[in-house]
């Protein structure tokens, strides 16, 4: 590849990531099924064809930026735990993130509006069906792999990662959709804390620290 080529690459690649960005603010704001390719356009001063000409199709438009969101989600797990200095804390980081407003991607809030959408398309679209079975995947190994990590550092007991994210996942996401939808009962603070508690129970620390939500700075997304 020539240095043009190559030069000609990052710029399609940015503008095929800004049209993603673009997408994902229209799905929080307006719904899976009302986004237009002409929304995605106009925010992002282009026209339809040029977004078909990227994602072929809307539907696979917004498969992509569901996954773009989730990458962000992802990427910013690594950045905020790979400091921390054992597994009970990179938990601890993954529900703060997952239940409290953050300084980036714009919030927990936004990120499980993107999931509401994408759970109720699931039932009746095949391909986002399959995009929610890997997502779910890879959140509950995301756990599973923080729990076995520390296990073998002696800091959690002997029990059986995958089944620990099971239940540790299905618990986060109940929580994180009440949060989503407003609910003046389950705050973030209260849900990191409950989260963090069970935790406390199936891993077998007891640490009062590990249930009181650390201090966030306002200023992610999911855009996780």
């Amino acid at each position: 590849m020539t240095e043009q080529d190559s030069g000609l690459a990052g710029v399609a690649d940015a503008r095929r990531e800004q049209m993603l960005q673009a997408a994902v603010e229209v799905i929080v704001e307006r719904g899976f099924p009302e986004t237009r390719i002409a929304d995605v356009a106009e925010r992002v001063n282009a026209s339809p064809a040029l977004v078909i000409y990227y994602f072929k199709t809307k539907d696979n438009l917004l498969v992509e930026a569901l996954r773009y969101a989730e990458d962000l989600f992802y990427d910013a797990g690594v950045r905020r735990t790979q400091k921390l200095p054992g597994a009970r804390q990179r938990l601890q980081e993954i529900v703060r993130m997952s239940c409290i407003p953050g300084d980036e991607n714009g919030g927990p809030a936004e990120s499980w509006v993107l999931w509401l959408d994408l759970w109720a398309q699931a039932v009746r679209h095949p391909e986002v069906a399959r995009v929610r079975e890997e997502f779910d995947r890879r959140w509950r190994e995301a756990i599973s792999a923080i729990v076995a990590d520390g296990q073998s550092a002696g800091e959690f007991a002997d029990i059986v990662p995958d089944d620990f994210a099971l239940s540790f996942t299905a618990l986060l996401d109940g929580l994180a959709i009440q949060i989503a939808l407003g609910d003046s009962v389950i705050t973030g603070d209260r849900a990191f804390a409950l989260c963090m508690r069970f935790a406390g129970e199936q891993l077998g620390f007891d640490d009062a620290l590990a249930t009181k939500a650390p201090k966030s700075t306002r200023g992610r997304r999911l855009t996780g």
